[in-house]
């Protein structure tokens, strides 16, 4: 029997004196022991997902955990049948999620992190501004009762958002509490919003995933299903897989209902992207889920059959983008 691949999803904001020095040690480990995915290592810390042997994500792990402030370090695990990346890429980046405020340094100063259990208190207390500080798609799939929608297509839009409509927002507001899918996001936004001068600014801890994991849908006060950055596509509570799917078009979260369009294609587009690609364009993406059904009928995997979310490379940073891949895996945003 084949070994299962492992898969860790992994950040940690920690000061990096010299990421290029981190980056050449860390891609040396992984190389030598096997492990694939994506690794991104900046001067504010590391994000990323690998995928290998168990004894190959111990040795990664070990050297990840041997970085000054990483010692702690506790990934999200998760298991896949097939190995869910074609390569190793370690880099150097500016940030390892995408503010573009410089300055913004969350070991430096950061909200205040609240546990699941009490989150639905925080939220319904008449004094807090609840933000959702996903994106557009991601919050049409689900979102917390009484959230406010940015509506942005990135998170670097997020910044001018918060800034052209604070005085609204705070009106009448004494905290402000902001949530994202696994925390990352989280906690690079209440790093702004505490530079901005925002004095009581609150974060959910493990994000969205930890609090579908931990809080009982009896007494939840989430709505929907949460989007995830792989081919899960979104889940529920339990992290049970949603109802969802990804558009192979334009990439995008397509529910029941818009499946049920007669604009949707399988493979092809969505209500969402219908009527903008030309026939050649098309009929390419046709041709290509015709090879992927084949690939799958054989027992095989198409190259290149994963398709990322929007705005993500094949193989994003943080995606254990496998179908087979455990529930507790997942994208850290």
């Amino acid at each position: 029997m084949a070994e299962v691949v492992r898969v860790a999803a992994l950040y940690r904001f920690v000061a990096v004196a010299d990421p290029q020095a981190v980056r050449d040690r860390l891609e040396t480990v992984l190389a030598c022991a096997g492990v694939r995915g994506t690794l991104l290592v900046a001067g504010e810390g590391l994000n990323g997902t690998i995928a290998g042997s168990t004894d190959g994500i111990d040795a990664a792990l070990a050297a990840i955990r041997a970085l000054p402030g990483c010692d702690d370090l506790m990934p999200k695990f998760a298991e896949s049948d097939t190995m869910p990346f074609h390569r190793l890429k370690v880099r150097v980046k500016a940030e390892i999620v995408t503010m573009g405020v410089p300055g913004t340094d969350p070991n430096r100063i950061v909200g205040t992190y609240v546990a699941p259990a009490d989150w639905n208190a925080l939220i319904a207390d008449p004094q807090t501004v609840v933000i959702d500080t996903r994106n557009a798609y991601e919050v049409k799939v689900g979102t917390f009762a009484g959230a406010i929608d940015p509506g942005t297509d990135s998170f670097r839009d997020f910044p001018d958002w918060f800034r052209a409509n604070r005085d609204t927002l705070l009106a009448g507001k004494r905290k402000v509490a902001m949530f994202c899918t696994g925390g990352i996001r989280c906690e690079k936004s209440t790093a702004f919003l505490k530079a901005e001068g925002v004095a009581d600014v609150f974060h959910l801890e493990g994000g969205i995933l930890k609090y579908l994991e931990m809080v009982q849908e009896t007494e939840s006060a989430w709505n929907g299903e949460c989007f995830v950055f792989d081919e899960r596509v979104a889940v529920g509570h339990g992290l049970a897989v949603g109802s969802h799917a990804l558009c192979r078009g334009c990439r995008m979260p397509v529910s029941a209902a818009d499946r049920a369009s007669p604009l949707f294609e399988d493979g092809v587009q969505c209500p969402a992207c219908a009527g903008t690609r030309d026939a050649a364009t098309l009929a390419g993406k046709a041709e290509r889920h015709r090879q992927v059904a084949l690939a799958a009928a054989r027992g095989e995997q198409h190259v290149g059959a994963r398709v990322a979310p929007p705005g993500q490379s094949s193989e994003p940073p943080s995606a254990a983008s496998s179908p087979s891949t455990a529930s507790a895996g997942g994208f850290w945003k």
